[in-house]
């Protein structure tokens, strides 16, 4: 699901005239509170609840150079559900085009802020991002998930 869009900023650029590595994560940031208020953890969702999401974990994959005036979207593939974590998937394109310029991996926890702790979600909260990963069963799985860092063995 497009779950976010935006423009590259003069200032998200580095020396080489690429987006910087941290306006990525940005750009996936802004993508995850869209989704959060698509899911009902909006503003006035989270006032009411008293409940949010906190990144447990997070994988990037930079494909391809971004430059400055860019425009572009985030695609959300939820991955997989339980009572308090969701695991998705973002791609970054430019707007229109389906060639992944950058891949996001997160793994998100559902959180009680009165603790902090983890809680479980809301049934409407869970209802709907149940219905989001079913409709998502479909497609193919994302390359670029489940990828750990590392250089290959050395060749002797």
């Amino acid at each position: 699901m497009l779950i976010h869009s935006t423009t590259v900023a003069p200032e998200w650029v580095d020396y080489n005239g690429h987006l910087r590595d941290a306006y990525y994560l940005l750009i996936f940031s802004h993508a995850t509170d869209a989704l959060m208020d698509a899911m009902g953890l909006d503003a006035a969702g989270r006032a009411a609840s008293g409940h949010s999401l906190f990144t447990l974990e997070c994988h990037l994959n930079f494909l391809h150079e971004v430059k400055v005036d860019t425009r572009l979207e985030v695609w959300a593939r939820l991955l997989a559900l339980d009572a308090k974590r969701l695991q998705l998937h973002f791609g970054l394109y430019r707007e229109g085009d389906t060639e992944l310029l950058a891949a996001s991996e997160q793994l998100l926890l559902h959180v009680d802020l009165a603790g902090p702790k983890s809680a479980p979600f809301a049934p409407a909260v869970y209802d709907w991002l149940a219905t989001q990963l079913a409709a998502q069963q479909g497609e193919p799985w994302p390359e670029h998930v489940g990828r750990v860092i590392g250089l290959p063995p050395a060749r002797k």
